[in-house]
């Protein structure tokens, strides 16, 4: 048993790093250290590279490109003719126009199906192990196949099933697909517990899990189909799932909306299933720097961490924002759409209390003030705050000023057009600033639930789905909570999704099953509904050529 499991981890000596998942230690193993290894150790060992694979899957150019850009809700154009050029990529992805040759779009899948190998290869190798952990963990393993394979079929139409890494996978689509996830769940579900947090598999990740599968599952049966057809015992499972959850009192919802995204989020109780990303981890800041400027600076002990200028929100969604609450500015009607930490003028600030504002950033940026390689202070010693320029970028007299207006145009793709998300926070116990993070990526959480509940109800025609949308809304107390709705209907309830879950990689998921994905927004009028799924990378195609017939290109592509 020990050379086996050796020879396991051997196939993944390149993770170097710690990773620790509620006292889970990744290490590098060979066959000597293995040797030396309790039974549960070895256990541990197995089953951490099934987790530590999400981080990867959800960097900001995988799984958030293809949820998020390729949307209303994001654009990514070519950055003063200079940057996020990347043969085009971004523009094809946000128009509908992909290619099989999309670098993102072949990283998510190779991330994807690494950690669904990793997963088989752990559900193999703890079958046999004695120590008393194996059990659960085998059920995790079972569970981390189930949401890779989920996320297979969202993405690209397809599972992967197979029992044995070295088997042929069957490629299974439409109900079967469907049947095959929503078994694997279930048989997990006596198996988990709710103990663990939010990085691992718990009952509540298991409840949750199925109820997005319900309720998707209408596009997962014919994802080309003209309309969906949302069959009542659909429903039915979503709302018995959510009103599990809501009802096992492990979870809350968060009164500070933006406390669910800040380094610390670990401990938030309404999180229920995340990609662990704690210091010891090896996480990264990227959801946190992506959107912000190059000349916006997070953290006074970081010269080095600053923002890439990659994708704004298009202005078609900031209207959905404006619409809903005008003529009262959506900052001030709705607390997630924005928080001040930084003062509107020069000003001086301690850096013990330092933090960049929080949600939609519109308008000129104030900020830390770099030169010559250092912050400036002002004469207390506090740090300097005053009008941000695109210095980095050299050109010392555009404003960091961001714009409404962002399109693939000369002038709509200048480094200060759009206006950027700051949700996640950058971590303040980052070792590098840049390159590390401790908030986890949150995968599900409560407000999700209830708005899936409402959904379920909703489409049974269920006038009670306006209390859960309302209550979501109401919870954020720490600042004053956007009005409650005085009723609700299938397009306000996604209008509803969109304010409370931006940036959270939902959308494409959201804006296909509401029948808005062949929509036109800013700079997309593709209608073609083959572009729901994304397509198979060519190097996979080219890769199972030698079993003709196994591995067909999607339609459209």
């Amino acid at each position: 048993m020990t050379k086996k499991i050796s020879m396991v981890l051997l196939t993944l000596i390149c993770i170097s790093v710690t990773y620790s998942c509620t006292k889970l230690d990744e290490k590098v193993l060979d066959e000597s250290s293995v040797a030396g290894l309790s039974i549960k150790q070895q256990a541990e060992g197995i089953i951490a590279p099934v987790y530590a694979k999400l981080e990867d899957v959800f960097l900001h150019t995988n799984y958030f490109a293809l949820q998020e850009i390729s949307t209303d809700e994001a654009i990514l154009p070519f950055r003063g003719g200079t940057d996020w050029g990347d043969n085009g990529i971004y523009l094809q992805l946000h128009q509908h126009a992909n290619i099989s040759s999309d670098v993102n779009v072949r990283n998510t899948w190779n991330n994807i199906l690494i950690g669904l190998s990793r997963s088989v290869t752990a559900i193999n190798a703890l079958a046999s192990n004695p120590d008393p952990s194996a059990k659960l963990f085998l059920a995790e393993a079972r569970g981390m196949r189930a949401y890779y394979s989920m996320l297979t079929l969202d993405l690209y139409g397809l599972v992967f099933v197979k029992e044995d890494v070295s088997e042929t996978s069957k490629i299974l689509r439409g109900e079967a697909a469907i049947a095959y996830i929503k078994s694997e769940l279930l048989a997990i579900e006596p198996l988990v517990d709710n103990t663990t947090g939010p990085g691992r598999i718990t009952k509540g990740t298991v409840w949750g899990l199925l109820a997005r599968l319900h309720l998707n599952a209408a596009v997962y049966r014919d994802v080309y189909a003209p309309t969906f057809t949302f069959k009542n015992e659909d429903m039915d499972a979503v709302i018995d799932y959510c009103n599990r959850i809501i009802s096992s009192g492990q979870y809350n919802l968060a009164t500070d909306y933006f406390s669910l995204f800040n380094d610390n989020n670990h401990t938030n109780k309404e999180l229920i299933f995340a990609v662990d990303q704690r210091a010891d981890l090896n996480g990264h800041n990227r959801l946190a720097y992506f959107s912000i400027s190059g000349d916006q600076f997070p953290l006074p002990a970081y010269t080095g961490a600053n923002g890439t200028d990659g994708p704004a929100i298009t202005s078609d969604f900031y209207r959905t924002w404006v619409n809903a609450y005008a003529p009262v500015d959506p900052a001030a009607a709705d607390p997630r759409f924005f928080k001040q930490n930084l003062p509107s003028a020069a000003g001086c600030v301690d850096a013990a209390s330092f933090n960049i504002n929080r949600g939609i950033l519109r308008g000129q940026q104030y900020g830390l003030i770099r030169r010559n390689g250092v912050f400036l202070r002002c004469p207390d010693g506090k740090m300097q705050v005053d009008k941000l320029f695109y210095d980095t970028r050299s050109r010392p007299t555009l404003e960091v000023n961001f714009t409404e207006n962002v399109d693939y145009t000369v002038a709509g793709s200048n480094y200060n057009t759009g206006y950027r998300v700051s949700k996640y926070e950058f971590s303040k116990t980052s070792v590098s600033g840049r390159n590390f993070g401790e908030h986890d990526i949150i995968i599900l959480r409560l407000a999700d639930i209830y708005l899936m509940r409402a959904e379920a109800k909703l489409r049974k025609g269920d006038a009670t789905a306006l209390a859960d949308v309302n209550l979501v809304r109401a919870a954020r107390t720490a600042s004053t909570p956007a009005a409650p709705l005085t009723s609700i209907s299938l397009d306000l309830l996604f209008r509803e999704r969109g304010f409370e879950l931006y940036w959270e990689m939902v959308r494409r998921t959201d804006m296909i099953r509401f029948g808005k994905y062949e929509g036109s927004w800013t700079e997309k009028s593709n209608t073609d509904v083959r572009k729901r799924i994304f397509p198979i990378p060519q190097t996979a195609i080219d890769g199972a050529s030698n079993l003709p017939g196994y591995l067909i290109q999607n339609p459209g592509y």
